[in-house]
């Protein structure tokens, strides 16, 4: 009898033993991956957010001087789907580990090939990849969530911020993408199938050689006949060049189409042209 009661006594113990095995629970600091498409690729960002708690961050728990995972939990790596420039440091498309060492008034920010860093004892100094100071700026509000985020993005430039308590630090990041993508015209115009209007909205939104978006714009036109919105960018690419009567009809051609295919809002931005050329 007693060796059955024993038996029982086992068999509940590791029933509740496995259920407790089991138990899943908020994590403290949740981990994060977000992706930022920039330039031609993306920049993906893994790092755990730990919370401020009512606690003294910079120069308590996050001490001054001192290597810092730039997160919590595992290391924060960046990744690169392309070749950047940081710091006037050229950085190799690839994945990264992302560190810093805070101090009170700047910070150093480290990419480094060590994608493993949890502590400092764990950091070597020749594994760095890139090392640049930033100055520190104060927040209008406390933010309680230690966040890595992108701002100031354009075509060949972004900032990634680093944001927690009263205290957001900036890395520029910048990429030569007019290189790459007049590279990628020059090919594709040698091929039989050409984006004409592609290459000619880069020219104009880069303040690049008007006449061959003009040129282009005109071949796209041939390609498409029914595509306003070819016109509607060949009438801006005439006016931007001069040539406003042309670019009022071209306009007008445009709000002919437009209004066919049930598309007000290029009737709108071609009546908004001409009435700005008039």
């Amino acid at each position: 009898m007693r060796k059955f009661i024993f038996i029982v006594f086992l068999a509940f113990a590791g029933f509740h033993f496995s259920h407790a095995q089991a138990l899943r629970t908020p994590q403290p600091s949740t981990t994060t991956t977000i992706k930022q498409e920039f330039a031609l690729s993306n920049i993906e960002l893994s790092y755990s957010r730990p919370s401020m708690k009512g606690r003294t961050i910079f120069g308590d728990l996050v001490p001054y001087g001192k290597v810092w995972r730039t997160g919590a939990n595992g290391a924060t790596t960046i990744t690169f789907g392309e070749d950047v420039n940081i710091g006037g440091t050229a950085v190799k498309a690839g994945k990264y580990g992302l560190l810093t060492i805070p101090e009170a008034t700047k910070w150093t920010i480290i990419l480094t090939k060590q994608l493993d860093v949890t502590s400092p004892a764990a950091y070597k100094q020749d594994q760095d990849v890139v090392r640049v100071s930033a100055e520190t700026r104060p927040l209008n509000y406390p933010m309680e969530n230690f966040t890595l985020m992108f701002g100031n993005i354009s075509a060949n430039a972004c900032e990634l911020w680093m944001l927690w308590d009263n205290t957001i630090v900036s890395l520029p990041i910048k990429t030569d993408v007019d290189t790459k993508v007049m590279a990628q015209i020059n090919d594709a115009m040698n091929k039989d199938s050409r984006p004409y209007f592609s290459a000619a909205m880069y020219y104009m939104d880069n303040n690049k050689d008007l006449n061959k978006a003009l040129e282009w714009l005109d071949k796209a036109a041939v390609q498409n006949p029914q595509a306003f919105w070819v016109l509607h960018q060949k009438a801006n690419c005439q006016a931007k060049l001069g040539k406003k009567a042309e670019a009022i009809a071209t306009a007008e051609k445009s709000i002919t189409l437009a209004k066919a295919a049930k598309n007000d809002d290029y009737v709108k931005l071609n009546e908004d042209l001409i009435k700005k050329l008039k």
